[in-house]
């Protein structure tokens, strides 16, 4: 068993009876001590597999001072940005600044750079110019091909050319990381080490025999200069991020090529529990204690992963291209060891806040040929209909749950990752299964995101068909009614989605009207790296069929989409009465029973524009009192 943390220092290394480092890890993250947290994660492999790690977290990027004294590693550094891409944990989708940083000690901004996997890999390259970089975590995986960069508005290389590493890791990266440790420790230069799967690498000459193996993607100098290109560059990226069906890409550049191999194999249940079963300490390290501790540790202190990857396969989310649309699942041994651990913990207070994934209630891949034949290229498994060969069926996460609600010292379990409604209704036996998941899991609020009410807006979205939306907060309203208690769901709403014009927005308000929902937060589009709606966004294209999609671009017009879901609210009022009467919707304002405003301007404190107070982060929305149980 490895110490309580890994060493953050050469002192501590040298403390270990360790001279020089196998490993030194910059991580753009502060130090917590968690499988959540890539850098911890992957350091506890590498730990698991005999090799030394110092880990980083947080350098002083300003100068050079820092870098200067990191000891030069025995066999690579390794960069990570952190858990999320540097740009979304800084900025808002307005481009302000945001306040606070959950990943950095009480909370603080600015202990990492813009950029941080570009700025590290720079810095190193100039001071330790003979030593491998190997890049990796969200930000350097979902940018390894061209990409579509939001806050410079224009298309940027490949991360892997621009933090000057020597390989780049995407995807979940055990398997690679390993694989990449032994070639090193065997003395095989980085240079060579082309062959390992879910990782990008550079080269002058397209290697021999690659055209049976691989595609040509468009040269970079294209999909910068051609909106339509870089849409059908993107489809082809998309088409192959399969594990078993995928091709080798090549994507061209004025003086080399990158090749980005096939994405690495699932683990398998046994090698899932081994990971999440290393020694983790579970907690931030005691150095930030003085500080206030991390916020982001104490989100995830009393949760459990069970599963990885995801089948929905949502437009706006990069989970294809991350974690892979095939579900792999730890074990329900694995997993009670985990909660019987956290029972132990002194500051267990009898919940365990969380038992999931990015979805909680998948549990395993969405049919039995994902295994062996992978996803398919040109289907998804829920959109727009559930696939005849979709295995709906929540028997092993309800016996997952029965067995962690009983365990000794536990009080409840709740579901606070939300659950995957449409997979639920395609489910025979889904109103015994949220009959159970009301009675012991659920407090207070369900998270469900239909995202939208419009069926224009959904299809782009690849979400379901809001008729199933109404047709599961039937069910759950009445079960809730009959259990007799006040159970509410906490429906996510996105504004201004490629696919939504004024027409859709308003439809939306208006829904809002009819039940009664007043949300408090509103997620405003965000166009993250790697993700079809972000290339809808920026080229006007659906990348899958090659049709055009109405952009709402202007901040003005993206100001009015957002205020529309809050048109109650006092300070959104001159926005909402623009954008009724731009969609020509005068009926909607007035004293009518149907109108979402009055036809005179409130007195308010301000009434320029709408409040930005939460405005760019997903958080719950919190029913309030009048309304109604969904």
């Amino acid at each position: 068993m490895g110490q309580e943390f890994l060493p953050v220092s050469i002192e501590e290394i040298r403390a270990s009876g360790i001279e020089t480092p196998d490993f030194v890890f910059l991580a753009g993250d502060a130090y917590v001590d968690h499988p959540s947290f890539a850098p911890a994660l992957i350091g506890r492999v590498l730990e698991a597999e005999g090799y030394s790690v110092m880990l980083v977290p947080q350098p002083e990027f300003r100068t050079d001072d820092a870098f200067r004294a990191l000891p030069k590693p025995r066999l690579a550094f390794l960069i990570c940005a952190g858990n999320m891409d540097t740009m979304v944990n800084h900025y808002t989708v307005a481009g302000k600044k945001r306040q606070s940083d959950f990943y950095s000690p009480g909370g603080r901004t600015g202990q990492r750079p813009d950029r941080a996997t570009i700025v590290y890999g720079k810095q190193l390259r100039r001071l330790f110019p003979d030593v491998p970089i190997v890049a990796g975590g969200i930000e350097a995986s979902l940018r390894r091909l061209g990409h579509y960069d939001y806050w410079s508005n224009r298309v940027m290389r490949s991360i892997l050319i621009d933090s000057c590493a020597d390989l780049l890791i995407y995807g979940m990266g055990e398997q690679q990381v390993k694989e990449i440790a032994a070639e090193l420790a065997a003395g095989r230069p980085v240079s060579e080490i082309t062959d390992v799967r879910g990782t990008v690498y550079k080269c002058r000459e397209l290697p021999e025999g690659f055209t049976r193996e691989g595609t040509v993607l468009p040269p970079f100098t294209e999909i910068a200069a051609d909106k339509r290109t870089y849409a059908e560059s993107f489809a082809l990226q998309y088409r192959n991020t399969d594990p078993f069906r995928a091709r080798m890409l090549a994507e061209p550049y004025e003086n080399c090529y990158v090749i980005q191999n096939r994405p690495a194999l699932p683990l398998s249940q046994a090698e899932l529990d081994a990971v999440y079963e290393l020694p983790f300490a579970g907690r931030a390290h005691p150095m930030y204690d003085k500080d206030g501790g991390i916020p982001a540790a104490a989100e995830i202190s009393f949760s459990i992963t069970s599963c990885r990857g995801c089948f929905g396969a949502c437009s706006f989310c990069a989970l294809t291209f991350h974690q892979g649309r095939i579900v792999q699942a730890r074990s329900h041994e694995s997993i009670l060891r985990e909660a019987e651990k956290l029972t132990r913990r002194p500051d267990f207070k009898g919940y365990i806040h969380d038992v999931g994934g990015p979805t909680a209630n998948f549990r395993g891949p969405a049919c039995a040929k994902q295994l062996t034949h992978g996803a398919c290229p040109e289907r998804q498994c829920l959109f727009p209909e559930p696939c005849v060969s979709l295995k709906a069926d929540h028997s092993d996460y309800l016996a997952l749950l029965r067995k962690l609600r009983v365990l000794p010292s536990v009080k409840k379990v709740f579901l606070r990752s939300g659950i995957r409604f449409d997979y639920l209704m395609a489910d025979p036996e889904r109103e015994k299964v949220l009959r159970e998941l009301t009675a012991h899991h659920i407090s207070g609020q369900l998270k469900v995101a239909p995202e939208h009410i419009s069926d224009t807006v959904l299809s782009v979205m690849g979400k379901p068909p809001h008729r199933v939306y109404e047709a599961f907060s039937e069910l759950y309203s009445r079960i809730t009614k009959e259990s007799g208690k006040k159970l509410f769901t906490v429906p996510y709403l996105m504004s201004s989605h490629p696919g939504s014009g004024l027409k859709e927005a308003v439809e939306l308000a208006e829904y809002l009207r009819d039940h009664r929902i007043r949300p408090e937060q509103v997620q405003d589009f965000y166009p993250t790296p790697s993700t079809i709606s972000t290339c809808m966004y920026y080229t006007g294209l659906d990348p899958r069929t090659m049709k055009k999609v109405y952009v709402a671009a202007s901040p003005r017009e993206k100001a009015m989409q957002r205020a529309l879901i809050q048109y109650s609210r006092p300070d959104n009022y001159a926005l909402v009465k623009e954008a009724l009467i731009a969609a020509g919707r005068r009926d909607l304002i007035g004293s009518g029973s149907k109108c979402l405003i009055k036809g005179y301007e409130k007195q308010t404190k301000s009434n320029h524009g709408p409040s930005n107070r939460g405005q760019s982060d997903r958080r719950p929305n919190r029913p309030s009192k009048k309304e109604n149980q969904l």
